[in-house]
């Protein structure tokens, strides 16, 4: 079977390198790798042994061809956004609109591009399906609406280029191997915490989240690849979501985790306090999208990779 030759534009993410990982050595992926610093590219992949892919710097994207353009670019680490909120819409439109050109001349190529379960607005007092509208404060917008109004700009400019092939895809929570422990997801002050053996201080609030593994999303931009031509967007899911305290418990009982009620504690919530932030809607199986995990097993197998070393 022909390859299929895939871009993936922001190289260095923690989500690009769960792609790369997932089709490293899949002999009918050839990729393209693209970031601000392909230095730090060839230093991960010196990690994962020799496959087909050739590191550029972003700003060559266009000079060659690809079947797939995956867009990862973007700011997605909560204090990041908090910080720089002015850079949120410059950031989404700059490389969208660089990807927009170049499939002006490339129709038949696709654009998957990342967004985020923040175009539903900020309300999650339950969780969303197709049918739930996006909700914004439209005469009294706040910092932390900002991100998914860009992503939702990005989405709705998608669907009048109809005739393109582009794909949405709304994450709500991603979590592998490759996360950076330094940023203030609940996931990373957990694994800090193991491995600095400090307890670790939460609210009382309990919050739903959704995590996908890398196997996951890859498989559901494989099903985008299947299915061309396409334009549409999709809710992105794991088998099972998973409440804050059920995850408290998997680390308690796997690693030993110990943790303590605070009601002092104040989380980062850069895109708004997001109580039952995942999809129950399954619109993507219409494209044969099943995941393999559910929250919790993504998570032990993680995690078991970052103690193991992975």
């Amino acid at each position: 079977m022909k390859s299929v030759c895939v871009a993936l534009l922001g190289a260095t993410s923690h989500i690009a390198k769960g792609l790369i990982t997932s089709w490293a050595h899949h002999q009918e992926r050839e990729l393209l790798l693209y970031a601000r610093s392909p230095e730090r590219v060839w230093e991960f992949l010196s990690q994962l042994g020799r496959f087909r892919a050739e590191v550029l710097p972003i700003d060559a994207f266009g000079n060659g061809k690809c079947d797939v353009v995956v867009n990862c670019v973007g700011i997605g680490a909560p204090q990041k956004l908090q910080d720089n909120v002015e850079d949120i819409f410059r950031i989404t439109t700059a490389f969208d609109d660089m990807i927009l050109d170049y499939l002006a001349t490339h129709p038949q190529t696709l654009y998957v591009n990342l967004s985020s379960g923040a175009t539903y607005g900020t309300d999650f007092s339950k969780p969303v399906d197709e049918h739930s509208p996006a909700q914004f404060a439209v005469n009294n917008l706040k910092p932390e609406e900002f991100y998914g109004i860009a992503k939702l700009h990005a989405e709705a400019k998608h669907r009048a280029l109809s005739r393109l092939n582009i794909v949405d895809l709304r994450i709500f929570g991603y979590f592998s191997r490759y996360i950076d422990l330094n940023e203030k997801f609940l996931l990373s002050e957990i694994i800090t915490c193991l491995k600095s053996r400090r307890k670790l201080a939460t609210t009382p609030v309990d919050i739903w989240r959704d995590y996908l593994h890398p196997q996951d999303l890859t498989s559901l931009i494989d099903a985008c690849i299947v299915h061309r031509p396409l334009n549409n967007a999709y809710d992105a899911y794991s088998g099972k979501a998973a409440s804050k305290f059920e995850i408290l418990k998997f680390f308690a009982e796997a690693y030993g985790l110990e943790y303590e009620i605070d009601e002092s504690v104040q989380s980062v919530a850069a895109t708004g306090q997001k109580n039952y932030y995942y999809p129950i809607g399954r619109k993507a199986q219409q494209i044969g999208y099943v995941p393999a995990f559910t929250t919790i097993e993504g998570l032990k197998t993680e995690t078991a990779a970052i103690f193991a070393g992975q």
